[in-house]
């Protein structure tokens, strides 16, 4: 037999083989290489903005999601308790909110974009406790006819109202914080971008 006879089959086999193994080693090589383009979870949890479907909240209710590692407070308000907000201003700290704990586009009684739904940071501005939602109108153990509902802390007794709004002599300073969020559609918003 001469060594100048060339095998085509295997010649073809050998080259095709070669090239596969190629392209699954670059396949191997390209996937953790794109998926360090993405944010990681300790980064997704440090700052990435969160979609909400609001749709299912129904009026009077309120649902908490996270965002940056906090509770954000979403509740869908009543037009009873949207009317309420004005009757607790003579009992509020600020309510105009003139401290700068909200975006300038929350800067209004509602402290929402769309009055009916308020979004905030579940978090008191005293100690950093978490408040209790407690929408019960005339609660005796929170002041009997001049509650209209709110959030209160049970840790030092601080008090808001449904806007997030702090109650005169509580130890919280300030309202609670309202975070940048912005309409996707009616049914969903996105926490963390204006």
């Amino acid at each position: 037999m001469d060594n100048k006879e060339i095998n085509q089959g295997r010649r073809r086999f050998l080259t095709l083989a070669t090239a596969g193994a190629g392209a699954v080693a670059t396949a191997g090589a390209a996937v953790p290489f794109i998926a360090s383009w993405f944010p990681s979870e300790k980064a997704k949890a440090a700052g990435a903005s969160v979609e909400v479907d609001i749709s299912k909240i129904e009026a009077g209710q309120m649902t908490i999601t996270e965002w940056r590692g906090k509770p954000i407070f979403i509740l869908n308000r009543t037009q009873q308790q949207l009317a309420d907000l004005a009757s607790v201003d003579g009992d509020l700290a600020d309510p105009a909110s003139e401290a700068d704990q909200q975006p300038e586009y929350c800067k209004n009684p509602a402290r929402a974009i769309k009055e009916n739904i308020w979004v905030g940071i579940g978090i008191c501005t005293h100690l950093g406790c978490s408040p209790t939602y407690r929408p019960d109108v005339g609660a005796a153990d929170l002041g009997g006819g001049s509650w209209k509902g709110g959030f209160f802390c049970p840790c030092h007794g601080s008090k808001f109202d449904l806007a997030g709004r702090v109650y005169k002599g509580v130890p919280a300073p300030t309202n609670m914080v309202v975070p940048p969020y912005k309409y996707l559609s009616d049914a969903v918003i996105l926490v963390g971008e204006d």
